[in-house]
């Protein structure tokens, strides 16, 4: 344990993850710009559900609608301990109701107390972020065990990640600014984190960093064409209606979709990236006189290798999340060329293919460059006799 330790101590990507490690506590002390104070009247807290009433609901085919009645114990908060009647609405919608039963723990919204101490209690769900935090804690002790510091540093730049997207990349593009630079921004920048997080600051982070972003470069190019060629408006994304109508109707939608396509991707290019490069520097390593050429063709050869899974990847990524419509599809028995021409469904194969493209070009683009950089013998010599490349 001692000398993984001194190892970390050691390794070039050490300062890099210190720095890291303080942009995240910065970022977890940033205000919230946009706090609805609205939230501030109530409190979300833990409740047990001791009984349920379910005589105000009725029930047509499937859907099922009315109110709930719950008689719940506070569990957590400044009621904690309190036992009162909690309002359940059914709004007929299978995808947004829930039903709760007789022991369940629930997270509910606790109204303030009046003047005569009565507070109100509505059921928002069932309370899941114990069994997250599990999920959570669990992967993490896995990733540290099986990658020691490597993983350590892989937490960090998710937790980064996470609060970026979260602290930095909403907000802005809530304020209006210009989503396409905003997400170029963000990406470049994490992009940075995750790869001097891997490799410190030297040539591979310098070559995985630039194939990353010229692939990048290529993806938002074609997304920025394709978008308008499409005629495909940014109100395709989810929940972008209720954006608009929680006043922020002049935000732009479209660049908004735009950025998400290349931000989305850009994860799976760092992926790549980050192999070609390191398969390069082995190779470099175990044959330092391998000319630049042969090395390059050695990083297009593994890229090759790895673009015959990660599309295919990437396409089960997009379209994992559309299942249930894809069934409907095929119940419905509706024809292919309606199915290809929806709005929504163009967007996701614009998704797809876009950001295909993105992994194909980032293959060369890595190879080339970490051949460039980190070979040291030149192009114009011949290659040794001894090498098998």
């Amino acid at each position: 344990m001692k000398e993984q330790i001194k190892k970390a101590y050691a390794s070039k990507a050490f300062a890099p993850t210190c720095v890291v490690l303080v942009a995240i506590l910065i970022l977890l002390c940033l205000p919230d710009k946009f706090e609805n104070t609205v939230y501030k009247q109530y409190e979300r807290c833990k409740a047990k559900v001791i009984s349920v009433n379910n005589s105000g609901l009725s029930q047509s085919g499937l859907i099922v609608y009315g109110q709930q009645s719950c008689r719940v114990e506070i569990i957590t908060g400044n009621q904690k301990g309190q036992i009162s009647d909690a309002m359940n609405m059914m709004t007929g919608s299978l995808e947004n109701d829930k039903l709760f039963e007789p022991g369940e723990v629930a997270l509910v919204l606790v109204g303030a107390n009046t003047a005569d101490g009565v507070f109100k209690v509505t059921m928002i769900d069932h309370y899941r972020l114990n069994f997250e935090f599990i999920l959570i804690c669990a992967f993490a002790i896995l990733l540290i065990a099986l990658a020691g510091w490597i993983g350590v540093r892989a937490i960090l730049s998710f937790i980064f990640t996470v609060l970026c997207i979260w602290k930095i990349l909403i907000p802005l593009f809530l304020g209006g600014y210009n989503a396409i630079l905003c997400g170029a921004f963000i990406t470049t920048l994490l992009t940075s984190v995750i790869i001097v997080l891997v490799y410190g600051f030297d040539r591979r982070f310098a070559a995985a960093l630039t194939g990353t972003l010229l692939g990048t470069g290529v993806t938002a190019l074609l997304a920025i064409i394709f978008v308008r060629l499409m005629n495909i408006q940014g109100a395709v994304m989810n929940y972008s209606e209720s954006l608009l109508y929680s006043g922020y109707e002049n935000l732009n939608l479209t660049e908004i979709f735009i950025a998400s396509i290349f931000i989305a991707s850009s994860g799976a290019l760092t992926d790549i990236a980050v192999d070609i490069t390191s398969a390069v520097n082995e190779v470099v390593a175990v044959n330092p006189n391998l000319r630049k050429a042969s090395v390059i063709k050695a990083g297009m050869n593994v890229g090759r290798a790895a673009l015959g899974t990660m599309t295919t990847t990437l396409l089960l990524a997009y379209s994992g999340g559309y299942i249930g419509l894809l069934m409907v599809f095929v119940a419905q028995g509706t024809p292919l060329i309606s199915i290809l021409n929806l709005n929504y469904v163009s967007a996701e194969i614009l998704n797809i293919i876009i950001g295909s493209f993105g992994l194909v070009t980032v293959a060369p683009f890595t190879a080339i460059v970490s051949g460039t950089l980190l070979a040291k013998k030149p192009y114009r010599q011949t290659v040794d006799s001894n090498s098998n490349l």
